[in-house]
């Protein structure tokens, strides 16, 4: 294999594994305790699935199955993030912002785990858990960062577009008061509702 392929397919890998990392944010959020988990644990599956045929590798589900239980825990780990989803309200927001970076930051460890394994020639028969859980470990942390500033700027990208709706109502409210739909009074009123929300 050339160097460009190598590196073409190190590229799609990466998009492999930046997908399911959003997707796995995203399942974190579920506002459901252990919902979220299996829904991260079916995400992390169909990224090994992906890339598995991106590297010619035969894939083997129930082995895939166990190797993302023994490389991310037993799931006691995130059981603290989960139980703050029982919190009524605040809860639910915060545990799953938790939940979210967490996910998102198995996700990416357990991708980068396999692409280095797969793009050493290893295959899932030989592939073994306990001699990469410190590579893993090592990537989750990182991984927290990555999901981190992913979840920042899906924050700022809704806060723009919420400030740009704000903008349009409020054109639209100035020109229905130039044209004397509106009263100054009614304009005033309707224009501190947009700018409070």
């Amino acid at each position: 294999m050339s160097e460009y392929e190598k590196s073409n397919r190190g590229e799609s890998a990466n998009s492999i594994i930046k997908n399911h990392m959003i997707w796995s944010m995203g399942a974190g959020f579920i506002p459901v305790p252990i919902a979220d988990l299996f829904a991260v644990s079916a995400i992390q599956l169909d990224m090994i699935r992906q890339l598995c045929k991106l590297y010619e590798i035969d894939f083997k589900q129930t082995e895939g199955k166990a190797i993302i239980t023994t490389l991310t825990g037993s799931g006691l780990a995130r059981l603290g993030a989960r139980a703050v989803k029982f919190i009524p309200g605040v809860g639910s927001i915060l545990g799953g912002i938790t939940m979210s970076v967490l996910s998102g930051a198995s996700t990416y460890a357990l991708g980068e785990v396999f692409k280095k394994h797969f793009e050493t020639g290893g295959t899932f028969l030989d592939f073994d858990p306990d001699r990469l859980k410190k590579y893993y470990h090592e990537k989750f942390e990182k991984g927290k960062e990555v999901a981190e500033e992913l979840r920042k700027k899906q924050d700022s990208t809704v806060k723009a577009s919420d400030a740009s709706a704000a903008v349009d109502k409020l054109k639209e409210l100035a020109d229905m008061k130039n044209a004397g739909i509106l009263s100054e009074e009614e304009f005033e009123t309707m224009k501190k509702k947009i700018i409070s929300s």
